[in-house]
């Protein structure tokens, strides 16, 4: 199914936008595209949906073609299924091949980072760069990151106790995450994204795959352009991988954004767009 909308934003001319639900990989995932050039894949963190790029989905298709989707049991996009493996780089691979997009620039914020960095492992010759925003990569480990999965392993338990606002309020406020989310705004707007999540992957045993070996353990092969985004206010643990990423790969830049926590993209829009533009465009 596909649908053309024309979308009107203030100081944007007004864009056309496909958006439609693409059956592939045995399942459904909504998707928006908007613009014409290179493409821009962006991939959305844990907890919300394609939403999270409302500031720069229109605003960036002034420059590029931008794609943005809801990732397999978020948003739109169809439930995984119980004991049917699947893996979100293998989504998105069958998602571009569905679009007949053979080369993009693929962009993920916190879990899209660490989806974005599989995919790009898995799939370099559809890439043309990495962007981790928030940075994330499957596999890695230390004592800050032990502090952000033991949040993961007790939301399941605040949602089935006392529902999906309760869980997004502790999802956003606790102590791990709280200091990154001091932006009143970007905070209003995760919950308002989180309460339509279903929860489901911290309900049941998610099937899901990453790729193999794990990313954290792969990164000196990550040999296309890279950019690192992250904050002042960013999670400890994605400020660990950020690092590690900078000194793993050989092609890569690291920015650190001030006055803004871990979903920078919400907190400075205006900044983080002209620095992935940038980027983007000194290729």
């Amino acid at each position: 199914m596909i649908l053309a909308i024309a979308v009107s934003c203030q100081d944007q001319s007004i864009t056309s936008v496909k958006q439609g639900i693409a059956e592939v990989n045995g399942t459904q995932l909504y998707y928006e595209m908007a613009g014409s050039g290179q493409p821009l894949v962006l991939i959305h963190g844990n907890g919300v949906d394609r939403r999270q790029w409302d500031d720069q989905f229109m605003a960036l298709a002034n420059d590029f073609q931008v794609i943005r989707y809801d990732v397999r049991g978020f948003g739109k996009s169809a439930m995984p299924v119980l004991g049917e493996k699947y893996g979100h780089h293998d989504d998105l691979k069958a998602l571009l091949d569905y679009l007949e997009i053979n080369k993009a620039h693929i962009c993920g914020s916190s879990m899209g980072a660490g989806i974005a960095a599989d995919f790009c492992l898995a799939n370099p010759e559809y890439c043309l760069s990495l962007i981790s925003a928030g940075p994330w990569v499957f596999g890695y480990y230390s004592p800050a990151a032990k502090d952000l999965y033991s949040v993961m392993d007790s939301v399941g338990k605040v949602f089935k106790k006392d529902g999906a606002k309760a869980a997004s309020e502790h999802w956003i406020g606790n102590a791990v995450f709280s200091n990154s989310f001091q932006n009143a705004k970007t905070k209003e707007q995760m919950m308002d994204i989180g309460k339509d999540y279903s929860f489901w992957h911290f309900l049941n045993k998610n099937p899901g795959i990453v790729v193999q070996p794990l990313a954290a353990k792969q990164l000196e092969k990550l040999t296309l352009p890279t950019l690192i985004i992250t904050s002042e206010n960013d999670l400890e643990a994605c400020k660990e991988v950020g690092n590690l990423m900078n000194e793993k790969i050989g092609n890569s830049k690291m920015v650190i954004m001030e006055d803004a926590g871990h979903c920078m993209n919400m907190d400075k829009p205006g900044r983080f767009n002209e620095i992935l533009t940038d980027f983007i465009n000194d290729l």
